[in-house]
């Protein structure tokens, strides 16, 4: 018997249409639809389609502009590991309209210990690493990371050391070149401090609040294919739903 979702509409509603935005579809300034049209598309009172909005605008998903009504605006928002996984899937592409990465290194580099660790890789194992800086259209930074591999697919992966953009995603790249799909992903996010190095990168202070982020991409075998560190400016938000308790 299929599980009974017992999620309010208008969270499910919202979870979708904030999927349309994560991945793209609906792009940074884009209109949003009116209540009056999310009432219309998804068969919701016209209150319950206002609620919609106002989460969403709780999220800095939306806004509302002058003239223009409400607007699609993400930024106060970080593109979890998930949400770039969503976008590939869902379009085609990593980034939204406007958005761009840039590669600033790819290097096969001595692993230090706690990647190693993250990637289960015997000690002092080579490792690749990939580091890029994702721009918004304003050209603002908004996140700098580095991707690890482990230095093995080197000899079946040889674009994963080269400094430019994977267009299909490192994730699909390793699939399609080791035969092994991704099944399983995990993000972790903490508070931190901005170092020299991340704060000329994200034109902050030294010192500053920033948003990490973790992730582990693994197959169904536990075998993790990529380990993923992010860093984001203040004011970024990562937005989860989910159900307590049972009716």
């Amino acid at each position: 018997m299929p599980a009974v979702n017992r999620e309010p509409p208008y969270l499910q509603v919202a979870r979708a249409l904030r999927e349309q935005i994560l991945s793209g579809e609906l792009a940074e300034g884009n209109t949003f639809p009116s209540a009056r049209k999310i009432a219309q598309d998804f068969g919701l009172a016209h209150a319950t389609a206002a609620r919609v909005i106002k989460t969403l605008q709780d999220e800095g998903l939306v806004a509302s502009r002058p003239g223009a009504g409400t607007v699609v605006t993400r930024n106060s928002l970080h593109r979890s590991a998930q949400d770039r996984l969503t976008a590939i899937t869902r379009t085609g592409l990593i980034y939204p309209e406007g958005h761009y990465a840039v590669i600033r290194s790819a290097e096969l580099v001595p692993g230090p210990g706690y990647v190693v660790e993250a990637l289960g890789l015997e000690p002092d194992s080579a490792v690749i690493r990939r580091q890029r800086t994702t721009y918004n259209p304003d050209e603002a930074p908004e996140s700098t990371s580095i991707s690890w591999f482990d230095g093995a697919l080197t000899e079946n992966c040889p674009d994963l050391l080269v400094a430019e953009r994977i267009r299909r995603g490192t994730i699909n790249y390793i699939a399609d070149r080791t035969g092994r799909a991704l099944r399983h992903g995990r993000d972790g996010v903490a508070a931190g401090r901005a170092t020299d190095e991340i704060a000329a990168e994200l034109r902050v202070e030294p010192g500053a609040p920033v948003l990490l982020g973790r992730n582990w991409w693994t197959d169904s075998a536990g075998w993790v294919a990529e380990f993923g560190e992010s860093i984001a400016p203040e004011g970024r938000w990562v937005h989860y739903d989910y159900e307590i308790g049972s009716e």
